[in-house]
């Protein structure tokens, strides 16, 4: 009888229901899809000078968390817009964070794509904005993107207001009127 139990396929049915059901309530917080609306959650990445950073070191801010690269034809045509919308705004309540996903300079990554000089890239482009380094590209894996440039506008508040997947101008009316409403509320 005991062994009849056990190859009983409704008793294997249940025990596999039983841990994807388990395993999705322990990742719970890792399956919400990142969407506007959406809390934005949180990584970390190092800065051109090695200091590690995370969402949280900018608290009550407006963040525009754009995820690039060097190689990205889009995002080298994306960063002047950004520039010129963080100088338009001047506001120490507003960050832009440029999360490089290169590899290591002097490495290629999966792709055999060699890894770029950050430093020299944002000297090229006159970049004051912050840019951040994450070459092993957990900040893809957790904001669920589809590719470079993705970039997400974050209120002070901690939500996501808009996801703009591909290059866009971000010194365009539209985008700088929806910062400064997000700056004005908070």
């Amino acid at each position: 009888m005991k062994r009849e139990f056990l190859r009983s396929p409704y008793l294997w049915a249940m025990l596999m229901t039983a841990m994807v059901v388990g395993f999705a309530w322990v990742k719970r917080e890792s399956l919400q899809p990142v969407i506007t609306g959406a809390s934005a959650p949180t990584f970390s990445a190092k800065s051109l000078d090695g200091i590690t950073m995370s969402l949280e070191d900018f608290d009550g801010r407006v963040i525009l968390l754009n995820i690039w690269a060097t190689w990205c034809e889009p995002c080298l045509e994306e960063m002047p817009s950004m520039q010129r919308l963080y100088d338009e705004l001047d506001d120490e309540d507003f960050e832009i964070l440029a999360v490089s996903i290169d590899a290591p300079l002097g490495q290629s990554d999966d792709f055999g794509r060699a890894g770029g000089d950050l430093d020299l890239f944002a000297k090229d482009l006159g970049l004051t904005f912050r840019i951040l380094h994450d070459p092993s590209g957990d900040i893809q894996r957790t904001y669920q993107t589809t590719g470079v440039p993705e970039t997400f506008l974050i209120g002070k508040d901690g939500l996501i207001y808009k996801k703009v997947a591909g290059g866009t101008r971000w010194d365009a009316p539209v985008n700088q009127d929806l910062v400064r409403r997000l700056l004005a509320n908070g």
